[in-house]
């Protein structure tokens, strides 16, 4: 069962299972069932997934490689880690060590090999910020590369491997860190808040880390075997961004709701406020499966009883509910395996896929 690979506990069987403990040994693994046309599934942290309850039909891989390398480039360090590295232990480390760049991303569970792939953010900071190289098997040309930054076309919550999935498994990604023992500057007003001073100014690198921490946990968003809301797969919809003319809409039927304005004129819409004004309230439940106690955004297995079904069933219920109150049609972030959201019936104005 692959469930107990996923921290939403969800999932069926795999007809094969395998750990790669190198990338030499994910690559082959990976060409091999290439060559003999068996499916695959490559999985990391399993933080960000939904596996169907019919499980997987092809090989698992499940990513183990380990190893983190250091080299100094003026001032900043290189680090370059192995795609089964633990993100957390790295952004604890980088706190540790007097490496800026990723304190406001403490606490985001899963492996770095996935953190390219979503472009991994939260509290203002993005790893596009940081990423200078991701190294990759590309299964179209069989072959190894190294992907400059500029080459990942990383936006908010994407990148060229999010666009094009299947074809590239992550073996490993080099991050430019400064070497400071101040965080890069606040951006996020909560975050700001909670340090007590002003967005822009920058803090002691453990003061934003555990200040980070202390947010996480007040909303679920850290793992915790004895807190059933950590039983997720973290924000389940991605913040909307709508063209000018959809924002207008939205505003007809919600004057003066909150909003980011982007500077290419579009404007991202707190996903959180949508579903709780479309009367979905933290705890909301629907069979075995609820909407977080402590945010709205995560949809949990709250005491392991609830199926891959009954979990999209709820995430289906609220996204209809946002899209027939708003006109705006939520996208779910975790990556599903095997099952699908309905997609019910067409919005009004959404966010780009």
């Amino acid at each position: 069962m692959l469930a107990p690979y996923t921290t939403l506990g969800l999932g069926g069987p795999a007809r094969r299972f395998v750990e790669a403990a190198t990338a030499e040994q994910l690559v082959s693994e990976v060409a091999e069932a290439d060559r003999t046309g068996e499916p695959v599934l490559v999985l990391g942290g399993g933080s960000n997934v939904v596996v169907a309850d019919g499980g997987f039909d092809g090989l698992v891989v499940k990513v183990a490689s380990e190893g983190v390398s250091v080299s100094r480039d003026g001032e900043q360090v290189l680090v370059t880690v192995e795609a089964g590295e633990s993100w957390e232990s790295l952004a604890a480390r980088a706190v540790a060590e007097g490496w800026a760049g990723v304190e406001c991303l403490s606490g985001v569970p899963g492996l770095v090999g996935a953190t390219p792939i979503q472009n991994v953010g939260a509290y203002g900071q993005e790893v596009s910020q940081t990423i200078r190289c991701v190294r990759a098997y590309d299964r179209r040309t069989r072959h190894v590369v190294d992907v400059e930054a500029r080459q990942c076309a990383f936006s908010y919550r994407d990148s060229a491997f999010k666009r094009d999935p299947g074809r590239h498994v992550v073996l490993a990604v080099t991050y430019a860190l400064d070497v400071s023992g101040l965080s890069a500057p606040i951006a996020y007003k909560e975050l700001a808040g909670r340090l007590g001073v002003e967005p822009g100014e920058r803090v002691p690198l453990a003061d934003a880390r555990e200040a980070v921490l202390e947010l996480r946990r007040s909303k679920g968003m850290v793992i915790d075997p004895a807190d059933p809301d950590t039983r997720s797969a973290g924000s389940f919809f991605t913040n909307p961004v709508l063209s000018r003319e959809e924002a207008e809409e939205l505003e007809t039927r919600a004057p003066g709701h909150p909003r980011w304005d982007l500077p290419d004129g579009s404007v991202k819409i707190p996903a959180a406020w949508l579903i709780e004004q479309a009367g979905f309230a933290k705890g909301y439940s629907r069979g075995p499966a609820r909407i977080s106690t402590k945010h709205t955004l995560a949809l949990t297995n709250p005491e392991g009883e609830a199926t891959a079904a009954d979990l999209l069933a709820l995430a289906g219920e609220v996204r209809d509910g946002v899209r027939e109150k708003f006109g705006v049609t939520l996208v779910n972030e975790p990556v599903l395996v095997g099952c699908e959201l309905d997609p019910g019936q067409p919005s009004v104005a959404g966010a780009p896929e």
